[in-house]
């Protein structure tokens, strides 16, 4: 038998292969084969540290969506309490860094089954929901410190970022040929600088 961190190391593994089975063959396209594929294993294999496909697939999309909001909770953890700092890391760190990332990649292919699958749905909801709530605290942090000027209701502004992320990602996913990533952030931080009424730059 594997030894347990062995067998963390290779969960890990299928997790990643199966995050890219969804990203390339979609949701419903990710079947066991096409994991073990990507895996480099056999299905056997595969099933001996996941015995139930399902369990991995859930997984391996939580995994996907823990960096848009678990992982940027931690760096505003390390980064100074300045609002504009803070505001200009989420706008930076919810972008994807090219057409091949992969996470973002799978959660374009969640987001195009979510209205047939209830379980994706409410995955995608509570991510957006919950980066919602990440960008409203530094929006009402840096309101209370007469730094910003919000021109609408935090909630309102903090949920127009969240989905100015989400539409620049499909485009920079789709590979528009004027959008990547850095030109993307400067869409959403010229929204940002009117909704706070503040120039936001850095330094």
């Amino acid at each position: 038998m594997a030894r347990p961190k062995r067998q963390e190391e290779r969960r890990s593994q299928l997790v990643a292969a199966a995050q890219r089975a969804i990203a390339t063959h979609g949701p419903d396209g990710a079947r066991l084969n096409r994991v073990a594929e990507e895996a480099g294993l056999t299905s056997g294999a595969v099933l001996y540290y996941y015995p139930d496909i399902d369990e991995l697939m859930f997984e391996a999309n939580r995994a996907g969506m823990e960096r848009f909001y678990e992982g940027r909770v931690r760096m505003l953890e390390q980064l100074d309490d300045d609002p504009v700092t803070r505001l200009l890391a989420l706008a930076k760190s919810g972008l994807p860094s090219g057409p091949d990332d992969t996470e973002v990649r799978l959660l374009c292919e969640l987001g195009g089954s979510a209205g047939r699958n209830p379980l994706m749905a409410s995955l995608l909801t509570t991510l957006y929901d919950r980066q919602v709530g990440m960008y409203q605290v530094v929006l009402e942090q840096g309101a209370a410190r007469g730094v910003f000027t919000l021109a609408q209701p935090s909630l309102q502004i903090a949920r127009n970022l969240v989905a100015l992320e989400d539409a620049y990602g499909y485009r920079i996913n789709a590979k528009h040929p004027t959008i990547d990533h850095d030109a993307a952030l400067e869409l959403i931080v010229s929204y940002a600088r009117i909704a706070t009424g503040h120039a936001l730059t850095s330094g």
